[in-house]
């Protein structure tokens, strides 16, 4: 399961592997994204040479590029047919649509799941109308969204026009994205289906002030995605933990910054004590600022995984990794 950069490469020819389930990272960067745009316009001597990096290599080359945090769901279901399963649509969605959907042979966004309404996991959403049919008048069929009642209630001042059901008197119809707006609970009782797969909400502090969503999904294959988490409720860790509700195959988890502490984010010393904790069969990491560089970080994370008996590894944009869900 745990996969690097050379699952886009085959005798130095790009190439995408679409058969079965997958799950493809199409962001796993902060939400200022890397590069870091002031280490470029104001640059520090000697340079940041992660983000310097971003001037010489191409993005499909540089796994320390990174867009917000976002993740993809190929859904191979039973009949063989496949689902497009969204969650967070981010700054960086547009810029992730074309780079990743085309190179994986990504041909719509079947269901989006939101983990929370901050700007790094919305502000994508009016691009949304360019994975769906064009109509100038909108008629298609809008795509669910799953989101919680507050994420709800922001998003209809940030979006107003995503949101009502009705033009007001006199109001010309605009092309916009077509949204079938889905209330969910923050409870991990409160399963829910998107596209064919089941989804179970884990809330987790994002700061104490906010809960924020991740999410557990597969039957086949255990999946916990969390990419925005300060603390873990002690109910949602024994939800996931191997000693509480049982062992997941891969744990996707957030981590800031390399060293330290943060209020509203994991940071790597953190990252790693939770991993420990929870136990997964392996993990892969998210949220990276441009403190981590790819293959050395990852270098350090193989000695840790084997000293600890846990892969994991730095995921990286463009990452595919096949599963059976």
């Amino acid at each position: 399961m745990m996969m690097e950069r050379q699952d886009l490469r085959k005798n130095g020819d790009v190439v995408a592997d679409c058969r079965g389930s997958a799950l493809i990272f199409l962001g796993t960067g902060c939400s200022s994204a890397v590069p870091n745009a002031m280490c470029l316009i104001q640059p520090s001597d000697p340079p940041c040479r992660v983000c310097s990096q971003s001037l010489s290599l191409p993005p499909e080359r540089n796994p320390n590029y990174r867009g917000n945090t976002s993740l993809l769901i190929d859904y191979c279901q039973t009949d063989g047919k496949h689902k497009y399963i969204q969650i967070d649509v981010g700054k960086t969605f547009r810029e992730q649509v074309l780079r990743w959907f085309t190179f994986h042979k990504i041909p719509r966004v079947d269901s989006i799941i939101l983990t929370h309404e901050h700007a790094d996991a919305v502000l994508g959403l009016d691009d949304i109308r360019a994975v769906q049919p064009f109509s100038p008048t909108n008629d298609i069929d809008p795509t669910p969204i799953y989101l919680t009642q507050i994420a709800m209630d922001s998003l209809a001042v940030k979006f107003p026009y995503l949101v009502q059901k009705k033009l007001k008197e006199g109001q010309e119809v605009r092309r916009v994205a077509q949204l079938d707006w889905r209330v969910i609970e923050e409870s991990c009782e409160k399963p829910f289906v998107a596209s064919g797969l089941s989804f179970t909400p884990l809330p987790v502090m994002h700061g104490e002030d906010y809960i924020c969503l991740g999410f557990l999904f597969g039957e086949k294959s255990r999946v916990a995605y969390i990419s925005d988490v300060s603390r873990f409720p002690s109910s949602t860790e024994y939800f996931i933990s191997k000693t509480g509700g049982g062992q997941l195959d891969l744990l996707i988890l957030d981590t800031l910054y390399k060293t330290g502490s943060h209020n509203t984010h994991l940071c790597f010393p953190q990252t790693l004590e939770t991993i420990r904790r929870l136990c997964p069969k392996s993990a892969l990491l998210i949220g990276m600022t441009h403190e981590f560089e790819h293959h050395k970080d990852n270098e350090f994370l193989k000695e840790w995984s084997t000293r600890e008996g846990i892969p994991v590894q730095l995921a990286h944009d463009g990452l595919r990794v096949p599963i059976d869900l």
